[in-house]
């Protein structure tokens, strides 16, 4: 699966006209969110991961729920490119992160156990092997556990995950194995999410479950759920909003083919543009803030 899709890169890293489609091996765009299968393998143990950070970077990336074929984009707020900054100890983000395709977390739908509603997007990942990933890569990962953060009163599940060629993944199978061979992981991925967003003003992030990892098992349960909202989404059950569900694979959706090849841009990649050095600035968030 990893072989069967390439980045289609356009512009510059680091501009507003950059984008990053998703290619098939006969050099077809797909939807990185739509047409990329979820589950790798006939037993549904090993999913499919579209990174859209790579490890250690600030440049916040992500599926564009909005564009034809769901591009990878950097985000924007007010006309300007977003980057998270720097926490200390950590730098950028602290993992390959990304989304698992073919899901979709329901705005309408109130989850029994964090009382919020979805966030309108495909599953969070944070993908915690040693290999720094690129945008665009599809990996092959196994579950080991999920962190519910409550951002702005919907529910963000992040789903903690390995890819399944990393060294260590024969010894991680649950949560409490990352504890275990990654000792501390777990809870620097909880600090990070609960205060990227101060160096911007913004108060600390809240989670469920006081902010406790859940297990592979309720991990599992929610990915599948997730999958099953976004079943419902493309075949027009649920209401897409401004969700973009056009797709070249799924046959009998609503918007099944609804994209011309010819409209997505032929890949034209360019150098990536100068960060302004301001990024690379630490923040030192006092135990008071947190």
């Amino acid at each position: 699966m990893a072989n069967e899709f390439r980045p289609r890169q356009v512009g510059a890293a680091n501009t507003l006209d950059w984008r990053v489609w998703l290619e098939n091996k006969a050099g077809q765009p797909v939807s990185s969110w739509h047409d990329i299968p979820l589950f790798a393998d006939e037993s549904k143990t090993i999913l499919n991961m579209v990174v859209e950070i790579p490890r250690w970077t600030n440049a916040k990336c992500e599926i564009s729920k909005e564009d034809p074929l769901n591009p990878i984009k950097q985000d924007t707020k007010k006309g300007k490119l977003r980057f998270v900054r720097n926490c200390f100890p950590h730098h950028g983000y602290i993992w390959n992160y990304g989304a698992f395709p073919q899901t979709w977390e329901d705005p309408s739908a109130t989850h029994p156990d964090t009382k919020a509603k979805g966030d309108n997007d495909p599953l969070d990942v944070c993908e915690i092997g040693e290999q720094v990933g690129y945008t665009g890569q599809i990996k092959q990962v196994k579950v080991l556990g999920v962190m519910a953060l409550l951002d702005e009163g919907e529910t963000d599940w992040k789903v903690i995950v390995v890819d399944i060629n990393d060294p260590l993944a024969h010894k991680l199978n649950d949560i409490e194995d990352v504890e275990r061979h990654l000792p501390g992981l777990v809870r620097a991925t909880n600090e990070w999410f609960r205060i990227y967003k101060i160096p911007d003003g913004k108060p600390e992030n809240q989670f469920a479950f006081s902010g406790e990892a859940k297990n592979k098992k309720y991990a599992t349960e929610v990915i599948h759920e997730c999958n099953e909202a976004w079943k419902r989404l493309v075949s027009g059950q649920a209401d897409a909003g401004d969700v973009n569900i056009a797709n070249t694979t799924v046959q009998g959706s609503k918007a099944f083919g609804a994209v011309q090849e010819s409209s997505i841009p032929a890949a034209k990649a360019q150098p990536a543009a100068a960060i302004d050095p301001s990024i690379s600035k630490w923040f030192f968030i006092s135990s008071s803030s947190i």
